[in-house]
């Protein structure tokens, strides 16, 4: 999982990419248990409103792991697609449209590379901020009928990343995804998940990320926990789907 560092600094207000799609789901009986989950998303018409803890339109099943302020809005590149359809040749059906990973926003030429933490963004009449990057979960397995696809998605660095919304408003399909601030562009989103799973004890950096104001709280958490224990939490329980 590579942690390339953006390319040139883009200039305030330049439109960094258009969404391709907006996406929304209703939460229904999912995975072994039949526990409740909204990661089927399918796109909608806009504009949608987009208020503090997402789409008006959209839902999620389990709101301790799910939603709320800090993981408002999830966003997908569009171009991992092509690479998971290479890898996953079995699965083609599942990535022929925007949704699999369960984003609310699916874009080209927007990755976890060129995106950092704490970007402020207008898309449409919202503002949002990078709060995270994405954990994946056991729900992404059952999805695509695989064992290993929460893990997959984790160690490929292809995990997509969440917004908290500083102001809301309506946003749409079509609307400029434009960067207004970057308080931090030494820190891609890439460069996150590369402490997160991989150097998982680079000291310097865990400093880094606990100090980080704009990092989500549970993250910032996470960082200062590997600071006092020199361990690393256990991802089984997010990873492996539960038995029934």
């Amino acid at each position: 999982m590579a942690d390339p560092a953006p390319r040139r600094p883009p200039v305030p207000g330049e439109p960094l990419a258009v969404v391709g799609h907006l996406l929304a789901g209703r939460a229904v009986p999912f995975g072994p248990r039949g526990e409740p989950s909204a990661i089927a998303k399918r796109p909608v018409a806009g504009p949608i409103a987009l208020g503090l803890e997402g789409l008006a339109c959209d839902q999620q099943g389990d709101r301790r792991h799910h939603g709320g302020p800090e993981k408002a809005l999830l966003h997908y590149a569009i171009d991992h697609y092509e690479a998971w359809r290479a890898e996953l040749p079995e699965a083609a059906q599942r990535l022929d449209a925007p949704g699999a990973f369960g984003e609310n926003v699916s874009t080209l030429g927007l990755t976890e590379a060129a995106i950092c933490a704490g970007d402020v963004l207008r898309i449409g009449g919202a503002l949002v901020q990078v709060s995270q990057g994405r954990q994946p979960c056991w729900k992404l397995n059952v999805r695509f009928g695989r064992r290993d696809m929460a893990r997959r998605v984790q160690s490929s660095g292809r995990t997509g990343w969440y917004y908290r919304v500083i102001e809301p408003g309506a946003i749409a399909a079509g609307d400029a995804v434009a960067l207004i601030d970057r308080p931090h562009p030494d820190w891609p989103v890439a460069r996150l998940l590369g402490v997160l799973y991989r150097d998982t004890l680079d000291r310097d950096a865990l400093e880094a990320m606990a100090a980080m104001p704009e990092l989500a709280e549970s993250w910032r958490d996470l960082a200062a926990r590997r600071l006092e224990t020199r361990a690393v939490e256990s991802w089984t329980s997010r990873l492996e789907t539960p038995p029934p």
